[in-house]
C-alpha cells in the first residue's frame, strides 16, 4: 500500500502539477487512512470496501475533528481511489456514491479597514527589518496573495513600473494581479535600503529575505504578522489569511465587481468567491439595523 501510495503522489506531483503544500496534505490524510486499515488488518489495497472508509471517516469524528477536515479527508480518499481504478490496481471503486459529511460554512474572519491601517503602520521603518516587513504586509492586504505565494515571489515577480505582480498559484496558474501606489512604494523602500543588506548571495532570487540571508518561510511570516498585531493592539485573532479574506471584502464593500475579485485570488470556481458577499450582506444588515429608524 506504501508502494501506491508514493505512485499516486508521483502522479500528483508530475501530471497534475500540484503545490507541495497540497502534495504534503493528500499525503499526510491518506497515510492516516492506511494506517488506519492495516491496524485493522487490511494489508491489500484491493480489500478494501466502502465500509472501511465509512469506519475511518467516524473514528475521525469521534476524534473532534470537524466535518470540514473529514470531508477533506474523504476527498483525498476518493482521489487516490479515482486513480487506483484508473491505472487498474483495483477493479471496483469503493468510493462510489460515497456522501461527503455537512460542512458548517463559516464566514471568512476579516478585520475592518482602521485596523488595517493601525497594523500597517506598526513596523518601525528606521532599520531594514521594518522596511522588509513593512513592505510585506502592505503587498499582502493589497494584492490579497496567500502567504505561501508571498513567501515564494522573486524579485522578478514585481513590475514596479507597470504596477502588477506575477503570482505562481495553485497548480501553477499565473496570474497578475495590480498593486496600490503604497505597496509599490513600500516594495521600492525595501528593494532599495533593505533587501541589498539581507542577502548573503548576489544571485539571490527571493523577495523577501530573513535574517540568514534566505527566503522568509510561511512559519517566519506567521510569528511577524502575530508580532505586529499585538502591537497594533487587534483583539481578534489574526492570521494571513485574515489580510487575504480582508483584501477582498473591503474590494467588494466598496464596488468591485465578483469577477475581477475571483480573477485576484485565483479562485477556479466563482462560488468560492462567492462567500465574501455573504460578509459584505451581513455588514449592510448591521448598518441598516443601527440606522434606519424602523428598524
Amino acid at each position: 500500500m506504501e508502494k501506491v501510495l508514493n505512485d499516486f503522489i508521483y502522479y500528483l506531483s508530475v501530471e497534475k502539477g500540484l503545490a507541495t503544500n497540497t502534495l504534503e496534505s493528500y499525503q499526510r490524510d491518506l497515510k492516516k487512512f492506511l494506517s488506519f486499515l492495516q491496524k485493522n488488518g487490511i494489508l491489500d489495497i484491493s480489500e478494501v470496501s466502502r465500509k472501511h472508509i465509512t469506519d475511518f471517516l467516524m473514528e475521525e469524528r469521534e476524534k473532534g475533528l470537524v466535518a470540514s477536515t473529514v470531508t477533506r479527508n474523504l476527498a483525498s480518499i476518493r482521489s487516490f481511489f479515482n486513480f487506483l481504478q484508473k491505472e487498474r490496481f483495483i477493479a471496483e471503486n469503493p468510493t462510489v456514491e460515497l456522501e461527503s459529511p455537512k460542512s458548517e460554512k463559516k464566514l471568512p474572519r476579516v478585520i475592518s479597514f482602521s485596523d488595517i491601517e493601525i497594523l500597517l503602520e506598526q513596523p518601525p521603518v528606521g532599520d531594514v527589518i521594518g522596511i522588509r516587513d513593512k513592505a510585506m504586509l502592505e503587498l499582502l492586504y493589497a494584492t490579497g496573495i496567500r502567504v505561501s505565494e508571498l513567501v515564494s515571489l522573486n524579485i522578478n515577480n514585481i513590475n514596479a513600473k507597470t504596477g502588477f505582480l506575477r503570482c505562481d498559484g495553485k497548480g501553477n496558474k499565473e496570474r497578475m494581479i495590480p498593486l496600490g501606489s503604497l505597496a509599490i512604494r513600500s516594495v521600492q523602500e525595501y528593494l532599495k535600503n533593505g533587501r541589498q543588506k539581507l542577502i548573503k548571495q548576489k544571485d539571490e532570487k527571493a523577495l523577501f529575505i530573513n535574517q540568514h540571508g534566505k527566503r522568509l518561510t510561511r512559519q517566519g511570516f506567521w510569528k511577524i504578522l502575530k508580532k505586529y498585531a499585538i502591537k497594533a493592539g487587534i483583539s481578534a485573532e489574526i492570521t494571513p489569511h485574515t489580510l487575504r479574506h480582508s483584501f477582498a471584502t473591503h474590494l467588494l464593500e466598496n464596488g468591485a465587481d465578483l469577477r475581477s475579485v475571483q480573477e485576484m485570488l485565483g479562485h477556479a470556481d466563482i462560488s468560492t468567491t462567492q462567500v465574501y458577499t455573504q460578509v459584505t450582506r451581513k455588514k449592510i444588515r448591521e448598518i441598516y439595523n443601527q440606522t434606519h429608524p424602523r428598524a
